[in-house]
């Protein structure tokens, strides 16, 4: 099938390369949500050293500030409102359950800061549409930490869907069984829609989705099913399925869980006129009609599985580096908030489409 563009990444502009540009001074940060999703952040700023200074933390929870406290060495902000009236701290990451980012990214555009936000924007398109806005109407920079767009695999085989060696998409498809045990669900609130907006897509999928979404090009259509397992008292899906059509007329699949014991690497295909790559978690395979076989050894990742945090920091740092260095240049940073909308559109329609039981076309 040919696309119009005649490559599989004819639909994308790359942000051009800039030059490094010298740093005057640091960044002052700070960190609003000291729960689960804190270690890998911490971890990249306390890297980054030499561009940043962790200027204050918070959690509403005070067991989760005292916790906070006994670990690690930096300040803690009284409330919310020390932080975001405090004129030397330029960035905030939000690092809090889902429903609550909206609000926090409003008042963050009105004091006027950068903002780092865990995914997702928030637990339905109209908000999250509300929250870009938001930023956009300050004219701050938001970025969204899907960190799966900057493991080395997936930048090695963005430069060659980029390049076109794969050549024109003829079928695709991401494959996401992953593994949560009993105790992740022990948290009040998780997996349960009000809070989290839905489950195994927007939870843990959504990386996935996004990164397959980048590569493969915008998805026309569709066809989905969803369910809740008996396994977990959660009222949002941990399986689902779709069948999926791209613009440029090529087919393919989704499929998400968090019931296959133990948990898989993820896993992306595309299918080109000119060779087929795979990437499974970090490792990429490329096969040629031409004879050439790529093979590119990537880091092991065991987020699948029982610990969702059992991974290197690295992609973390990457993202956070090119935040910063959006801020510093002017432009936009590569998960800025327009672009992670489309993935919570592709969500949204997936959902959807369970629930009617028909197809559903995307905007």
């Amino acid at each position: 099938m040919a696309s119009t563009a005649g490559s599989i990444a004819g639909h994308r502009q790359r942000p051009a390369a800039m030059p490094e540009w010298p740093m005057t001074s640091k960044h002052r940060v700070a960190i609003v949500g000291l729960g689960m999703a804190l270690g890998p952040h911490l971890r990249s700023l306390e890297a980054l050293d030499r561009r940043v200074e962790i200027a204050a933390c918070y959690s509403p929870t005070p067991a989760r500030r005292a916790a906070f406290a006994a670990r690690h060495r930096w300040p803690l902000a009284p409330d919310l409102e020390a932080i975001l009236a405090d004129d030397s701290i330029a960035i905030v990451f939000i690092l809090t359950p889902p429903n609550s980012h909206l609000e926090l990214v409003e008042r963050c555009a009105s004091a006027g800061k950068h903002v780092l936000l865990e995914k997702p924007i928030d637990v339905t398109v109209e908000r999250a549409r509300k929250a870009v806005e938001a930023m956009e109407r300050a004219g701050r920079t938001l970025a969204i930490m899907l960190q799966h767009r900057f493991r080395a695999g997936s930048r090695r085989l963005e430069r060659l869907v980029e390049a076109g060696e794969l050549g024109s998409l003829v079928a695709a498809s991401a494959s996401i069984r992953w593994w949560r045990p009993p105790s992740y669900f022990a948290e009040p609130g998780r997996g349960i829609k009000a809070r989290d907006g839905g489950g195994v897509l927007i939870t843990q999928a959504i990386h996935t989705l996004d990164l397959f979404q980048s590569l493969a090009g915008p998805i026309a259509t569709v066809a989905a099913a969803a369910a809740t397992s008996p396994l977990r008292a959660i009222d949002t899906e941990d399986i689902a399925g779709a069948a999926i059509t791209f613009a440029n007329g090529a087919i393919g699949t989704i499929d998400a869980t968090t019931v296959a014991y133990p948990g898989f690497p993820e896993r992306i295909e595309l299918v080109g006129d000119k060779g087929t790559a795979i990437l499974s978690a970090e490792t990429l395979d490329l096969w040629f009609k031409d004879g050439r076989h790529l093979h590119e050894e990537g880091v092991a990742s065991k987020s699948g599985g029982a610990d969702p945090m059992d991974f290197p920091h690295d992609a973390h740092q990457a993202l956070i580096t090119d935040f910063l260095d959006a801020i510093d240049e002017g432009r936009q940073p590569v998960t800025h908030g327009r672009e992670v909308l489309k993935v919570q559109i592709l969500i949204e329609a997936i959902l959807r489409s369970a629930a009617e039981g028909r197809a559903v076309r995307l905007p």
